[in-house]
This record gives C-alpha cells, structure tokens and sequence, in this order.
C-alpha cells in the first residue's frame, strides 16, 4: 500500500513534575526536510532524535517539537531550604548580639522573605528513567503519524485507481471514431479535388497519398502505449510505499501519449475525448506529489 507523506502524529508522557508533550507533522517534499525544536533538557539528544525519524519517515517537509509543561501541584509545593533559613537565622543571631540591632519581631515572616529560602532547585541533568519514558512517548507519536500516512494513502490509491479507469474508459471510446475519421479524411480530399477547375489527377497515386496520409495520422502506438502505462502505474501502486516519484515518471509518460493522441486526432469528438483524458491526468499528477 502507497502512504501519504501528510500526516500527523502526537504524544504525552505523564512524569512526577512535568508534562512532556511530543508533535510530530509533514508535508510533501522532495527530499526529507527536518525541523526540530527540542525543549533544552533533551537537546544532548537531538542527534539522536533526527536520525530516527530520518529512518522512519524517509520523506517530506517534517515539523518536530518536544516541550514541556510544569505539574501546577508539584510547582505550588515549592520546598522551603531548611537548611538555608537556619544558617539565615544564625546570623542574624550574632549581628544582634555583635551590634545590639533589636531582633525581628516575626522571625519566620522575615527568614522566609530571604534570598532563596523559597527557590527551587531545578534539576539539569536528564536520567535514563526520564529518557526512556519520553523516548517511548516518541515513538508513539511517529507511529501515530505512520499510521495517518497510511490512512490519507490508502484514500490516494482509491483516488487513482477511479482515475486511471476513466482514463481507459476514454481511450476506448476513440476507436469508433478512428474509423470515421478515416472516411472524413477521404471526403475532405475529393471535394477539394472535385472543386479544382481543370486539374487532372492519377486515382492510384491519390490511393498511395491517402494510405500515407492516415498512416501518419495512426494512433494505435499511442493508444497501446498509454495502455501500457496504465497498467504499469496500477503494478507500482500495488508495489508498497516509496513509489511516489516512479508513479510521477509513468505520469509524466501518460502525458506524452496523450498529447500526441490529441495532435494526431484531427476529428473534434476525438480531441474533446483527448481533454477529457488531460483533465484526468492532471488531477494524478496533482496527487501523486504527496505520495511517499
């Protein structure tokens, strides 16, 4: 099965103290095109981070964002620096007795309006125990948009399927008009020659100019051709991901036979069929750009 290369995938891990919210998005493109923005704890992990989802998404326009909400409960319980507030009180024991300043009157209002004795101590360092719970959360947000990719895919592969069928259903109903335009061509060139005053020409040597006339315009290579890639475009559908560039070669060799088509026609019903048949392929080519 084809996959898209839109897609969108999302993820959360519950920590202690934190939230950490992981969002993944692409878009077509050429090549892979990565963007990472990395909340600064998990950015020794960066590299490590793009080669993975280098491995799994192989192509697009790719949007990855890591980052990090605090718990509001574990941010209330701010805890108070014992150990700090006592070495505070100390010395504002000894300058008291060292210079007679009179002593607070609400000791504890005053230490805990002190430098730190409230501040928390932010943790730097990232443990294996933090890593490996977001690294899973990672994961699930890449399988999540895999599986988006395969959904939007399968929704493509139906698309051109319809699309590829109606265009064989149009290349079938130029053959009535084959022949017609044969007898046409026939018509055109007698009344012409009927219409010349005067003009005396060789009945077998206009045979030979008619019979190389509609040979040129033949179009049964053109038709068999296109017929070929029609079957080769719906072989490569069936072939899995990571045809998207093949489908566009064999679209852009349907287009060639087309145009021939409709420039050896020369009969209106014909190139209207052959319009037909462009407006068909131009919503393929349009497509099959998001096809990985």
């Amino acid at each position: 099965m084809i996959q898209s290369m839109t897609g969108y995938g999302k993820a959360t891990v519950a920590l202690s103290d934190k939230k950490v919210n992981i969002e993944v998005k692409s878009l077509n493109s050429k090549a892979l095109d990565l963007s990472t923005r990395v909340a600064p704890l998990y950015r020794e992990k960066e590299m490590e981070l793009r080669n993975e989802i280098a491995r799994r998404l192989e192509r697009g326009k790719v949007d990855f964002t890591i980052w990090i909400e605090k718990n509001e409960t574990a941010a209330a319980a701010t805890p108070i620096n014992s150990e700090l507030l006592v070495s505070y009180y100390k010395q504002v024991k000894e300058i008291h007795t060292l210079t007679g300043i009179p002593e607070p009157e609400d000791w504890f209002a005053t230490l805990m309006r002190m430098p730190d004795v409230l501040t928390r101590v932010e943790s730097t360092e990232l443990t294996d125990d933090e890593w490996t719970a977001v690294y899973t959360g990672i994961e699930e947000a890449l399988a999540n948009l895999e599986a988006f990719r395969r959904q939007e895919g399968a929704a493509l592969e139906q698309k051109f399927r319809e699309k590829i069928s109606n265009i064989s259903h149009l290349l079938q109903e130029i053959e009535p008009y084959e022949k017609e335009r044969v007898g046409k061509i026939r018509e055109r060139i007698l009344e012409a020659l009927q219409k010349t005053v005067d003009v005396d020409y060789d009945k077998n040597r206009l045979e030979q100019e008619l019979i190389y006339y509609i040979e040129k315009l033949d179009v049964n290579e053109e038709k068999q051709r296109l017929s070929n890639h029609l079957n080769y475009f719906l072989d490569t559908l069936a072939s899995g991901h990571g045809q998207g560039k093949k489908l566009g070669f064999i679209a852009q060799e349907m287009g060639r036979e087309i145009n021939t088509l409709g420039s050896k026609s020369n009969h209106a019903t014909m190139q209207n069929i052959v319009v037909q048949m462009k407006d068909e392929l131009e919503q393929i080519k349009e497509q099959v750009l998001n096809v990985m």
